[in-house]
């Protein structure tokens, strides 16, 4: 699949606010600075449909960007650290989990973690979150070209026993890098077959 247009829709500060759920929906996100909003914008080719900034909990509201007319791109806020107040932090997480859980057109959400950590506490457990509660979900690298092809590949074998300590069988990964442009074709790719299975609620 190729992205023809992209534009952004609507920004939402609750979830019950959010676009009608009558296209098939990919949700990204991930910690604070995990590279985000560079990966949509090199997937979409647009250098800022989404806002980069080296601060992290830039993004602060539920982004839709509507592609090629037929489904929705989703820029959620990031989880861990960010220097914000508490009280924002509880506000990102409420309506961010209520989004999670309520929006019946979501086919995917795409959760980001950055190659060059060891498997964190804050991945692993909202993961076990995300299966406890039904939620689809893939795991997408970024920053693979920051590493060396022996310490990436070793640290997604890492990575991959960490996860098969609590999983039977692992969820569908994708690694990219934005930018050196890689990965994207593959996630999209998965996006034209996922689109397929869409029925509107």
């Amino acid at each position: 699949m190729k992205i023809i247009t992209a534009t952004f829709f609507k920004s939402s500060a609750e979830a019950s606010k959010c676009p009608k759920p009558d296209k098939p929906e990919y949700a990204f996100i991930g910690r604070s600075n995990v590279g985000k909003s560079s990966l949509i914008n090199m997937m979409t080719n647009k250098k800022a449909l989404a806002k980069i900034s080296g601060r992290p909990g830039k993004t602060q509201l539920i982004n839709h960007f509507t592609i090629n007319e037929e489904w929705y791109m989703v820029d959620l806020p990031g989880y861990g650290y960010a220097k914000v107040s508490k009280k924002d932090k509880e506000k990102w997480v409420g309506f961010t989990n209520e989004y999670l859980l309520d929006r019946k057109n979501l086919m995917t959400l795409f959760v980001l973690i950055d190659s060059r950590h060891e498997p964190q506490k804050i991945d692993l457990e909202f993961m076990e979150w995300l299966a406890t509660n039904q939620i689809p979900f893939s795991i997408i690298f970024t920053k693979m070209d920051k590493l060396t092809d022996n310490i990436f590949k070793k640290n997604m074998e890492m990575y991959k026993n960490r996860l098969l300590q609590d999983w039977e069988e692992l969820p569908q990964r994708f690694f990219t890098s934005s930018s050196h442009r890689i990965g994207a074709e593959e996630i999209l790719t998965y996006i034209g077959s996922t689109n397929e299975l869409f029925v509107e609620p």
